[in-house]
C-alpha cells in the first residue's frame, strides 16, 4: 500500500467529512474546485518563469545592451527556484502547505510586479532571484497540496494535467507578450505578470483549505517530531531518494537543454526562422498532450512502468531530431513525441516524488527533487552553450541530448527494483 493510501485512515481523527477528500472515488465539488485554483496558480507559475525570455528581445533594444549580459539574469531566476523549492518544502512540512503557498503567490507577484520598474541588470538579477524563490516555493507546495486531495485511482493522471498549466502558462505568455510588447513595451508583461497572481490570492485565501492529510498527520504525531531533508535518506529511504533525485536532474537538464537551444539548432540546420520557432512550440505541445497520456497510463500500470519506456523512448527521438535528410513532417512528429516523453515526463517525476513519502516528509520530498532538478537546468543550457561555442554539429549535439534521457530510464528502472508505489 503507498504513503498516501496507508495515510488516509488517519483523516478519521479530523472527523468523518475529512475522510472522504482523499478517498478512491470520482471528484467532489469541492476538490474539483481546490485543483482549478491550484491549476490557475500553476499556470501563472509558469507565465512568469518564462517573462523573462519573452521580453529578452525588447529589452535588448531598450537598454542597448549585449544579449550575453542577460545570461547571469535568467541563472538568477533559476537559482531561485532552487533554492525556494528546497527550503520552503521544509518549512510546509512543519506549518502546512496552504500558509506556504499563500505567502509564496503574494510574494512573487509583488516581485514580478517590480520588476518593470527596474533600470539596472544588477535591479533585474536580484528581483528575478526573488522571483524564482516564489515560483519554486509555489510549484513544490502546489504539486504537494493537490497530491493530498486526489483519489487514489486518478491520482497521476490528475496531478499531471494540473501540471500542464505550467507549460501551458508559458505558451499563454509568449502569445500575450507578442501582444503587449508593440503597444505598452515590455513592461507591461511584467506589470501583468504580477497583477494576475495578486489578483488570484484573495480567492485562494477564501477557497483554499489546508491538506486534510498534513492535518491528521500533525495530530497523530508525537509532539516535538520535526522533519529535516536527511530524513529523506533514513529508513531505507537513502537509495530512493538518490535515484530520484538523479532522474529530476537528468530530465531537467535535459528539458532546459532542448527548450532553450532547440530553435537556435534548427535554424543552424537550415530551418526558417518561422519553422525553428514553430518546432520549439511543437517541443512543448508535445508535453502537454504527453502528460495527459502518460497521466492516464500511470494510473493503470504505475509509474515505472510507463517512465522507463518513456524517456527511453525519449533518448531515440531526440537522438532523431538532428540526423540530415528527415522530411519535415518527420521532424515535427519526432519532436513532438520527444516534448511528450521528456517534458511530459517531468510532471510525471513530480507526482511519483509526492508518491514516494509520508506526508510528514511528502513537501520536503517534492521540494528537494524539485529543487535538485533545477541544478541541472541551470547546467543544461549551460552546457549547451559551451558545445555550440566548440563548433559540435547539431546532429552531435542532439546525441549528447539523448544521453540524459537514458539515464533517466535507467534511473527508474533502478528505483522499480527498490518500491513500486500505488499511483
Amino acid at each position: 500500500m503507498g504513503n498516501l493510501e496507508s495515510e488516509d485512515r488517519n483523516l478519521s481523527l479530523l472527523g468523518p467529512g475529512a475522510a472522504t477528500v482523499s478517498a478512491d472515488r470520482e471528484l467532489s465539488r469541492s476538490q474539483i474546485r481546490i485543483f482549478v485554483l491550484i491549476g490557475c496558480l500553476v499556470l501563472l507559475d509558469g507565465f512568469d518563469v518564462q517573462a523573462m525570455g519573452f521580453v529578452a528581445p525588447a529589452l535588448v533594444r531598450a537598454w542597448k545592451l549585449e544579449p550575453a549580459v542577460l545570461g547571469p539574469v535568467f541563472s538568477a531566476g533559476l537559482l531561485g527556484m532552487l533554492v525556494g523549492s528546497m527550503s520552503s518544502s521544509l518549512v510546509a512540512d512543519r506549518i502546512g502547505r496552504r500558509p506556504v503557498l499563500l505567502a509564496a503567490t503574494f510574494f512573487f507577484a509583488v516581485c514580478v510586479l517590480a520588476t518593470a520598474a527596474v533600470h539596472t541588470i544588477a535591479q533585474l538579477a536580484t528581483l528575478r532571484f526573488l522571483t524564482g524563490f516564489g515560483i519554486g516555493a509555489v510549484m513544490a507546495n502546489a504539486v504537494t497540496l493537490a497530491s493530498e486531495f486526489c483519489p487514489a485511482a486518478r491520482r497521476a493522471s490528475l496531478l499531471m494535467a494540473i501540471s500542464c498549466g505550467f507549460t501551458a502558462g508559458a505558451i499563454l505568455g509568449g502569445v500575450v507578450a507578442a501582444v503587449l510588447i508593440p503597444h505598452a513595451g515590455w513592461p507591461a508583461v511584467f506589470i501583468l505578470g504580477g497583477l494576475l497572481p495578486l489578483a488570484l490570492g484573495p480567492v485562494l485565501v477564501r477557497g483554499l483549505p489546508e491538506s486534510p492529510q498534513f492535518l491528521a498527520a500533525r495530530l497523530a504525531a508525537p509532539a516535538g517530531v520535526k522533519s529535516s531533508w536527511q530524513d529523506l535518506l533514513r529508513n531505507g529511504r537513502g537509495r530512493l531518494s538518490l535515484l530520484l533525485w538523479c532522474v529530476s536532474f537528468a530530465n531537467l537538464l535535459n528539458l532546459f537543454f532542448l527548450s532553450s537551444w532547440l530553435p537556435m539548432l534548427a535554424s543552424r540546420m537550415g530551418y526558417s526562422d518561422t519553422l525553428s520557432v514553430l518546432m520549439g512550440v511543437t517541443l512543448q505541445l508535445g508535453g502537454i498532450v504527453g502528460a495527459l497520456v502518460l497521466g492516464s497510463l500511470i494510473d493503470r500500470v504505475g509509474f515505472f512502468r510507463v517512465l522507463a519506456p518513456a524517456f527511453a523512448l525519449g533518448a531515440v527521438m531526440i537522438a532523431a531530431i538532428g540526423r540530415p535528410g528527415l522530411p519535415l513532417t518527420v521532424v515535427f512528429v519526432t519532436v513532438l513525441i520527444a516534448g511528450a516523453c521528456v517534458v511530459g515526463g517531468q510532471p510525471g517525476i513530480n507526482a511519483l516524488a509526492a508518491s514516494l513519502y509520508p506526508t510528514r516528509l511528502r513537501a520536503t520530498g517534492v521540494g528537494w527533487c524539485l529543487g535538485i532538478g533545477r541544478a541541472g537546468s541551470i547546467v543544461g543550457p549551460i552546457v549547451a552553450a559551451q558545445l555550440i561555442a566548440r563548433n559540435w554539429s547539431a546532429d552531435a549535439l542532439f546525441l549528447f541530448a539523448a544521453v540524459p534521457a537514458l539515464l533517466s530510464s535507467i534511473a527508474v528502472r533502478g528505483m522499480s527494483r527498490l518500491k513500486e508505489p500505488n499511483s
